[in-house]
């Protein structure tokens, strides 16, 4: 029988999942949180085998929850329940230890479903999420020009953008105007651009400038 906890500041989706998990003959819900301080103590407690967690919830939301879960429990498993795929919600639920990220609108099967994979060690995505997360890795493994910029290099660039001159920057950084030059020449070549101009709209357009 998997063990199942309940942590949702809706009665109203408490009560729906429950009507529904009651007449699974492997799930029992042996607990019900209405935030996420709750949600944590009766974790800690009743120790079930999958947590069904809600993330917007006050005074302690689901993120925050699941975080306080994980540092005393580590073996937890659970399972994000919500209406939400932006990534204000969906990185920080994911980096705070939650395993699977299931929407609201799922069919009540397919919740059932995802506590027996959850629970199985398996992790379950929404389709949407497993693309955010497909493009979050894209994203931070794809090489840019910029990348081989050495870090005098980027300091050079930011002031490049900022509108210094070669003297003023040599000035700035406590160098000479050769060497100055010599980083500009290889900031443009690294960038594959032009001129300070382009090396500008460069740094401006992939944000290396705050």
């Amino acid at each position: 029988m998997i063990k199942v906890l309940l942590v949702d500041d809706h009665e109203m989706v408490r009560m729906g999942v429950s009507t529904y998990l009651a007449i699974q003959s492997d799930i029992e819900v042996v607990g019900e949180a209405s935030d996420g301080q709750k949600g944590y103590e009766k974790a800690i407690s009743l120790k079930p085998d999958v947590i069904l967690m809600d993330l917007v919830m006050e005074p302690v939301d689901g993120i925050e929850s699941t975080k306080m879960i994980m540092s005393e429990w580590p073996e937890a498993k659970i399972i994000i329940l919500t209406s939400f795929l932006d990534d204000e919600k969906v990185f920080p639920a994911i980096e705070a230890g939650a395993q699977s990220y299931i929407l609201k609108t799922s069919q009540a099967a397919e919740i059932a479903e995802a506590i027996r994979q959850t629970n199985a060690g398996k992790k379950i995505y929404e389709s949407e999420v497993t693309e955010k997360m497909l493009n979050h890795y894209r994203k931070r493994t794809q090489h840019m020009p910029h990348d081989d910029l050495t870090n005098r290099e980027k300091e050079v660039l930011l002031l490049i953008a900022k509108g210094r001159s070669n003297q003023e920057i040599a000035d700035e950084l406590f160098i000479t105007l050769k060497t100055v030059k010599t980083h500009v020449s290889n900031i443009l070549s690294k960038l594959d651009v032009a001129d300070r101009t382009q090396a500008t709209i460069y740094a401006f357009k992939h944000q290396l400038v705050q």
